[in-house]
């Protein structure tokens, strides 16, 4: 079933290939969405609710006490795991917290950066029957660790007109302030824009449908962004000392994800691939997401066969992979021949999932190739820098021909005399 390639036969843009889908037929659609939101507020997330959710909200907003009825549903044994991953998620952002500097130069000139959290922020969270509470720890978390004051989440209600109890229990574990029901690209445009129950953010971050990916491209300017995300990917560079088995697992947990998934094996062991390739057929069976898993392999799973490590790190980083995981013997030896990845899994013993949902680094992660240029989702994704220069009178009148002669060459007469003016003070 899943494709069984030999390097040296196929080219590289074989092996690059993504299939993604047309998406043009979706933005109409989407724009619409926007401007009703815009011009109608809470009225049109009312609709949408019964049109896309099928329910008849009375608030928009998730009330304090819906929110703890919720949260004392959770079972104990699950909010334990919460509460780990959440410690080890701050862990981990911790690290990531900047501040400002003064950079004091000789005579009377002062240079400097602050750093500030953004005000507003809004998640989004996939809702609905499907339940995402990782999600919202993975955004939410180093949002606050930055010094965000109001998070505010949007997630699609289930048809009873709730929201899961997990996703009530991370939030508030997570220092959500506000949870709105609402879902679909008419959530992103209430966040850009603000509604009568949505204050309007500053950035919206979060994974989503086709709908969401592409409202949040198309509020890009009114507000920041975290990233366009595309299907889920994971690329196994593999050697003799990995387990067929092992190796079969974790391609098949990104292929249930999506049909559109991608899921690669790059090995120089033809013994290997044979193996992992007789363990994908025999490890589908059993999962209940079968079909959609299936496609995923059949459409777009490889195994690629290379003539050695040096080739498959030379892939990948070509790929570019979301998830990379190294299953070889001496993972930490290879680590600086990786480039380009969004996060990186070494060794037989740390699976992706762990990075789903436990171990504490991000899963938020850049897809589609876009690990060449840029990153996993941080504390840097919640601040921004402000610069700031102090120049006493003695100071600019050292400095003053050189700037009037450079706004000159530019042809800025203004711009010259404004340092002009401050000589004859």
């Amino acid at each position: 079933m899943i494709k069984i390639l030999d390097s040296n036969k196929v080219g590289i843009e074989e092996i690059l290939e993504r299939k993604l889908s047309d998406v043009s037929k979706y933005e109409k659609t989407v724009s619409e969405i926007i401007e009703n939101v815009k011009a109608n507020g809470d009225k049109a997330l009312y609709e949408y609710a019964k049109k896309f959710d099928g329910v008849e909200l009375e608030s928009l907003v998730v009330s304090d006490k819906e929110w703890e009825d919720g949260i004392s549903k959770v079972e104990k044994s699950f909010m334990k795991v919460l509460k780990e991953a959440s410690l080890n998620i701050e862990k981990y952002h911790e690290k990531q917290i900047k501040t400002g500097y003064a950079l004091k130069k000789e005579n009377g000139v002062v240079l400097g950066q602050i750093v500030q959290a953004l005000e507003k922020v809004g998640i989004y969270v996939p809702g609905g029957s499907a339940a995402y509470p990782s999600t919202v720890l993975m955004n939410a978390i180093p949002a606050k660790l930055a010094g965000v004051e109001k998070i505010i989440m949007v997630t699609p209600p289930r048809k009873d007109g709730t929201i899961l109890p997990e996703i009530l229990a991370a939030a508030k574990l997570a220092g959500v302030y506000k949870i709105v029901k609402i879902g679909g690209a008419g959530a992103v445009a209430a966040l850009a824009y603000g509604t009568e129950s949505v204050e309007k953010v500053d950035k919206i971050v979060g994974p989503g449908n086709i709908f969401v990916a592409l409202a949040k491209k198309q509020v890009f300017g009114q507000v920041a962004i975290d990233m366009i995300a595309g299907p889920s990917e994971i690329l196994v560079i593999a050697d003799d000392s990995a387990n067929a088995a092992f190796v079969a697992a974790d391609l098949l947990s990104q292929a249930e994800h999506d049909v559109l998934a991608s899921s690669i094996l790059l090995t120089p062991s033809s013994k290997l691939s044979k193996a992992v390739s007789d363990e994908i057929n025999a490890q589908l069976k059993k999962l209940s997401r079968e079909e959609i898993a299936t496609k995923s392999i059949k459409d777009n799973g490889k195994i690629i066969i290379v003539k050695d490590l040096d080739e498959a790190f030379d892939i990948s980083n070509q790929i570019a992979p979301e998830h990379l995981e190294l299953a070889i013997e001496k993972p930490f030896q290879y680590l600086d021949k990786v480039k380009n990845a969004g996060s990186i899994f070494l060794g037989h013993y740390t699976p992706e999932p762990l990075g789903d949902y436990f171990a504490g680094t991000n899963h938020t992660l850049p897809t589609s190739g876009t690990a060449r240029f840029s990153s996993p989702l941080s504390v840097d994704d919640f601040i921004k820098k402000s610069s700031y220069l102090y120049y006493t009178k003695e100071a600019l009148e050292k400095d003053a021909e050189s700037v009037i002669s450079f706004a000159k060459k530019e042809g800025f007469e203004a711009h010259a005399n404004s340092i002009k003016v401050r000589l004859d003070d």
